[in-house]
């Protein structure tokens, strides 16, 4: 069976245990903390050396870490991965634009104001994280208008790499209200079979 180091707060870890109730692969989870220190203890560091959550063990005993990284490992050969090598790359494009643009800002602040009671007093940093993640919001939500999903057409782990953060962004501050197609999109991933929610 796998096992997944995974945290209930993380957005990346969630990521991998949505994946794998789609694919209804049965997985063991080890609950992390990623605030006391958890994750640099050496036991977690033999697993993943960069000291963060998620990273999966799998069945022969490997280790694999980075959520988009696992995301593709278990997409490959499912309709979650295209078959088409340009939608290929394009959900390869948006799961770059989740870690760079989306993950780095909504995620980050998501974090800071929820879990760590953080304000604009307290982190002088938050307003310039806060825009940015509009300006990533702001770009979904262009290309949603268009769009069902973010690739081809259909569900892919585009899709699932950028829900994981947007549907608790509100968690944040951010105001969802202000974007009909993302919003609409959140809906339809939740109705794909298998889904979970975050806190599942």
């Amino acid at each position: 069976m796998i096992t997944l180091y995974d945290s209930a707060i993380s957005g990346n870890a969630y990521k991998v245990r949505l994946i794998l109730s789609h694919l209804g692969i049965p997985v063991r989870r080890i609950e992390m903390n990623v605030d006391d220190g958890s994750t640099r203890r050496p036991d977690f560091l033999k697993v993943n050396r960069n000291g963060k959550v998620p990273a999966v063990i799998l069945a022969d005993g490997s280790a694999l870490a980075e959520s988009d990284a696992i995301l593709y490992y278990f997409a490959e050969g499912t309709p979650l991965w295209p078959t088409d090598r340009l939608d290929r790359a394009r959900v390869l494009q948006w799961m770059f634009f989740e870690q760079y643009n989306h993950e780095p800002t909504i995620a980050v602040v998501r974090h800071w104001i929820a879990h760590l009671g953080k304000t604009p007093e307290s982190e002088p940093a938050l307003p310039a994280k806060i825009a940015a993640g509009y300006r990533a919001l702001d770009v979904m939500e262009e290309h949603l208008q268009a769009h069902p999903f973010f690739v081809g057409g259909s569900y892919t782990i585009a899709d699932i790499a950028l829900y994981a953060y947007t549907h608790v962004a509100h968690e944040g501050g951010f105001d969802l209200g202000r974007y009909p197609a993302i919003s609409a999109w959140l809906k339809r991933v939740a109705t794909q079979p298998g889904h979970i929610r975050i806190t599942d």
